[in-house]
Order: structure tokens, then C-alpha cells, then sequence
């Protein structure tokens, strides 16, 4: 279906908007049956500023501060745009090695470096989910350990240069290729690749989105 110039899907019969631009967030909504449309941005909106990392900040405070104000900057556009009412979603994913959050990396050599600091060793996938009802706010935080195995400098180049990497946060898509490096996962295989799907759908559920 279109987009409108405005970034929004048309809203004739809305149950649920998913604000967000990743495809992958759509599919899994998708997965679990709940039909959505999407709430992107305008083009003024500065959404790698809502994303900033403040002096300090630890991930899980870190990933819950961005999906509020995800979602605050999702229902300012919604009133805008005069759309007709409907719970709205929003999501974001951190990486984190301790206390070091990795983001989306900026170029080849940044993606090369993040997949050298997980090689060999255990990090957490955070991820929030807030849904809005038209009343009231509920929140979600999902966080789940990966072990990648000892990576060689020639598989990373070779995972890098196959463009994966970019637009994803830690450098790395778990269900692309980079899943032959992988040794275990403890958590949510959908809270890794960015919207746990137990967690969600009882946020949905909670709002009055029909899922199963």
C-alpha cells in the first residue's frame, strides 16, 4: 500500500500504528498477527537526536529514555497529522559489552570494530517496547545475552563488506549471516532482532489489540 507525503500509511480502519522505520519490526508484528500501519517521521524530525547517548548513561536506562521519547515524538506526529486514533507503538535496541552501549555503525571501519569487541565473549541485546492506548502508557524491557564465538579478521571483513552490518545496533543482524558465529543465545531471539514478541503482545493485549 502507499505511503501518503507525509510518511503515514493511509488510516481508514487504524488498529495499531508502528512507529518506526525498520522492516524488521513490521515482519514480527506481522508474525504474531497484529496488522499495523506506519507512523514514520516527517522530514524535519531529527530522529538520530532522540537517539543520543548522554555523559554517563547506563543501556537499560539508556534504551527505556529513547522509547519514551520514541513515542512522545510519535504521538505529537499523530495529533499533526489529524489521523484517526489508535494505540501506537515504539521500540528501541541497544547492544551493550558492560557498561558500553555499541549504537549503528558510523562506517566500515566502526562495524569492524564492534564485531572485534564481541568476538570471543557474552554481550546483552536490550530492548524497550512502550505502547500508548490513547490513555495511558505501558513499557516493556527485554534484555537477552549472546555468546559469539572467536571471530577471524577475514570473516568479520567478510560479514562487513556484505553490507549487513550498517543500520543495525552492534554491527550485526542475529538472523543474517552473522548467525553461523553465534554459539548460544539466552533470552528473546525476537528481542534481538528488535521487538520481543512475549512482551509485546501482552503490551498489546493490555491496549486492546487483538492478537492471538
Amino acid at each position: 500500500m502507499p505511503r501518503r507525503d507525509n510518511g503515514a500509511m493511509p488510516a481508514t480502519k487504524t488498529t495499531l500504528y508502528l512507529a518506526s522505520q525498520s522492516p524488521r519490526r513490521s515482519q514480527l508484528l506481522l508474525q504474531i498477527g497484529a496488522a499495523h500501519e506506519l507512523l514514520w517521521p516527517d522530514s524535519g524530525e531529527d530522529t538520530e537526536l532522540l537517539e543520543a547517548v548522554r555523559p554517563g548513561e547506563l543501556p537499560a536506562p539508556y534504551v527505556q529514555r529513547v522509547t519514551r521519547a520514541k513515542l512522545q515524538a510519535a504521538l505529537a506526529r499523530l495529533e499533526r497529522r489529524s489521523l484517526p486514533p489508535a494505540p501506537v507503538l515504539c521500540a528501541d535496541t541497544t547492544v551493550a559489552v558492560g557498561r558500553r552501549m555499541l549504537g549503528k555503525p558510523a562506517d566500515a571501519d566502526d562495524a569492524r570494530a564492534m564485531l572485534g569487541a564481541l568476538s570471543g565473549r557474552t554481550h546483552r541485546v536490550l530492548t524497550a517496547v512502550a505502547v500508548h492506548d490513547g490513555r495511558r502508557s505501558r513499557a516493556a524491557l527485554q534484555v537477552s545475552h549472546v555468546r559469539f564465538a572467536a571471530m577471524p579478521a577475514a570473516a568479520i571483513d567478510a560479514y562487513v563488506a556484505g553490507g549487513e552490518p550498517f543500520g543495525k545496533a552492534g554491527a550485526y543482524a542475529i538472523q543474517g549471516a552473522i548467525a553461523a558465529w553465534i554459539e548460544r543465545i539466552e533470552g528473546s531471539h525476537s528481542g534481538i532482532m528488535g521487538l520481543p514478541l512475549f512482551e509485546t503482545a501482552a503490551l498489546l493485549r493490555a491496549a486492546g489489540v487483538a492478537v492471538p
